[in-house]
């Protein structure tokens, strides 16, 4: 019984986790709708920050320092204060795409990456083993 309640345990952590990803992605698309974005920059919040993967041609480390640095909140939050205190929309909206985009990763399952290489993410493995 014990096995069964901890498997239920993670299932329901595992699930509110996702939608708090799915609230905070929610939130960048709404921000950028309150900044008045121009279309494409929605294209950018989906595939935008994964040019990022380009760096792993260097190496796990390097690809997976490049990588974190495009998809870690916090730097989107910083990039986006910046963008407000030096009145720069261009800015702003790369913090919210930033923002937006690790939320729609973790949503899906990809982390910030681990030296070991691309598959290998804070949130476990990505794929089939």
């Amino acid at each position: 019984m014990n096995a069964a309640n901890n498997i239920l345990r993670k299932k329901i952590m595992k699930t509110t986790l996702k939608l708090e990803e799915f609230a905070m992605m929610g939130l960048s698309i709404y921000a950028l709708t309150m900044f008045h974005a121009p279309w494409w920059w929605y294209l950018l919040l989906a595939l935008g920050p994964d040019i990022s993967m380009i760096a792993y041609l260097g190496g796990n480390r390097i690809g997976a320092i490049t990588y974190n640095v495009f998809h870690h909140k916090g730097i989107a939050i910083v990039v986006f204060i910046a963008g407000l205190v030096f009145s720069n929309q261009l800015i702003q909206f790369t913090g919210i795409i930033l923002f937006g985009h690790s939320s729609m990763d973790r949503l899906l399952g990809y982390g910030l990456k681990l030296f070991t290489g691309f598959k290998y993410t804070h949130l476990g493995f990505i794929g089939k083993k």
